[in-house]
């Protein structure tokens, strides 16, 4: 990339909580997350010159839109004014918050960005919250008709595609969960540090890990939440005198080093018959994630220390893996069975826990996942970070891999 948009620092909620027994609605969550952001990255609200707000239902789960408005009522004096737009992309909802920041960025219209990722899920009943991310992030009225559990159902898919292709050890998709959980232990955030799983969780047995839809079982699917998180991004001269205010070396800031952005069919089966004459199985994915290498100037994933990847479902991860480069194409389980994508493998994945471990506040997810890149790159991601990252990967999807956002962040 030409010019460079650092990271300068952010803020993560706590995704175990409950919003609502809390007696929170969404805009307490929107305000203290960007205040608190602000503090921790020692920024006052007079820095900010403007702001992106990635949210993907917030008109299902809490009756509100227009959250661009939320962003100048977080701070009536110095924010009143300030321009302000809300982006929606399904799961990939902060990751084109956060592209649409940096080319602002880049074009030089502002100087300083906030971006904020928010989503509000867990104020409804369980099945009314599969309705209200289902059809929105699918081809509605189309696809998935008289089923239950929509997406488990589409990844479902995915994994008889593997099967189809490939052949696949289901195996292979219970471990991946298994490590996520493992890692999301120690992540102070995560929505599942404090549950307990008997070994036979992560098995493919009826009783103990049970069919959600398909081939779909309960642990592997990412935990629905409510979160939100907050990353403060900056141009170079900006980032240049953030450091010399306090004390910082420029070096020592991360920064966006490369994007990709694909878009593919809305629906699942237009994607898989794309791909019919591809290695891959969605060849757009692995499209996005080259142009971030490219763009970054790395050759492959052998340039990175970490990834942060999209696991809605452990079968996600499995295609990730192979579409990042780290095994050919449908021998992901080589890298699963090797140890790998583990805390202290070659290539690990997911050190924050990922979706099945920390947690999915579906608009707030690419914006975390960037937030963790800043944490591992500058060694500040506790008990959960990774022996000196220096490069992190991140790649965030949107519905059934329709939209697609691969960044590359380093020192």
């Amino acid at each position: 990339m030409e010019k460079r948009v650092y990271i300068l620092g952010g803020h993560q909620t706590d995704f175990a909580q409950n919003w609502a027994r809390n007696n929170l609605d969404l805009f307490d969550a929107f305000s203290d997350t960007v205040h608190t952001g602000l503090v921790k990255t020692n920024l006052e609200p007079s820095d900010i010159d403007v702001a992106h707000v990635g949210n993907f239902t917030a008109e299902l789960f809490c009756n509100q839109g227009h959250l661009g408005g939320f962003f100048a009522s977080t701070d009536k004096h110095f924010f009143k004014g300030i321009p302000a737009s809300r982006h929606e992309a399904a799961c990939a909802s902060g990751s084109i918050a956060t592209l649409a920041a940096s080319a602002e960025l880049e074009l030089g219209r502002y100087d300083l960005a906030a971006v904020i990722g928010i989503e509000q899920m867990k104020n409804v009943p369980a099945e009314e919250a599969a309705n209200n991310i289902g059809g929105p992030a699918m081809w509605s009225g189309h696809e998935c008709q008289g089923i239950q559990y929509p997406w488990p159902h589409m990844f479902s898919l995915l994994t008889d595609e593997y099967d189809k292709r490939y052949g696949i050890n289901e195996d292979h998709l219970s471990r991946i969960s298994e490590i996520n959980l493992i890692n999301a232990k120690k992540n102070p955030n995560s929505q599942t540090r404090g549950w307990s799983f008997e070994s036979e969780s992560f098995s493919r047995d009826d009783k103990f890990n049970p069919v959600i839809e398909g081939r779909t079982r309960k642990t592997d699917c990412g935990q629905i939440t409510d979160g939100a998180a907050i990353i403060f991004l900056a141009n170079e001269s900006r980032a240049k005198k953030y450091a010399q205010d306090n004390n910082l070396r420029i070096e020592d800031i991360p920064y966006i080093k490369g994007w990709g952005h694909k878009t593919g069919p809305i629906t699942l089966k237009d994607k898989i018959d794309y791909s019919q004459n591809s290695d891959y199985i969605f060849p757009h994915v692995k499209s996005a994630i080259d142009d971030a290498f490219n763009r970054a100037s790395i050759p492959n994933h052998e340039s990175l220390d970490a990834i942060e990847t999209h696991d809605c479902f452990s079968s996600t991860e499995y295609m990730a893996i192979d579409h990042f480069g780290i095994t050919k194409p449908g021998e992901s389980w080589k890298a699963i069975e090797s140890g790998d994508i583990e805390v202290g493998g070659k290539i690990p994945i997911n050190a924050s826990g990922g979706l099945i471990g920390l947690g999915h506040p579906v608009g707030a997810t690419g914006v975390r996942m960037l937030l963790d890149s800043f944490k591992q790159c500058t060694n500040n991601a506790g008990d959960y970070q990774v022996e000196n990252a220096k490069n992190v990967a991140t790649l965030n999807i949107g519905g059934s891999a329709t939209t697609v956002v691969s960044f590359v962040v380093g020192v």
